[in-house]
């Protein structure tokens, strides 16, 4: 099936919470933005974010953190196309060394994992 991997830095204004804590709506943005790469490259068309079946949210994510979201096409039917999601923080400041000290965690940490349904209308679709 069709997959999709985007990276990107939490900045300071998507810290919404003391400790410089990012909302996790930030973490669906995220998955938002892959469904609509995955189905363009699926269908031509951006579709519809529809729903989502479960969303977890597994580690705190800061600003400063680098996330890697990624996610699948699990299911196509006629016009609505299963997905599953997951982010990772690779990526982690480390202040206490100093102000631009970070560190590639050698291992990834799962911070949240959704799985959705996105639509695709018959007459939008532009690949078969």
């Amino acid at each position: 099936m069709t997959k999709s991997l985007i990276r990107v830095r939490m900045s300071s204004h998507d810290a919404h919470y003391g400790g410089n804590l990012v909302d996790g709506a930030k973490m669906l943005q995220l998955f938002g933005d892959v469904a609509t790469e995955l189905l363009i490259a699926n269908d031509g068309d951006e579709g519809l974010f529809c729903a989502y079946d479960s969303v977890e949210f597994l580690a705190p994510v800061y600003a400063g953190d680098y996330i890697e979201a990624s996610g699948e096409i699990t299911q196509v039917g006629n016009s609505s196309r299963k997905m599953t999601f997951e982010a990772r923080k690779v990526i982690i400041p480390r202040p206490d060394i100093s102000a631009s000290a970070a560190d590639v965690l050698a291992e990834p940490i799962v911070v949240c994992r959704a799985s959705g349904t996105c639509v695709v209308p018959k007459d939008c679709q532009r690949k078969k």
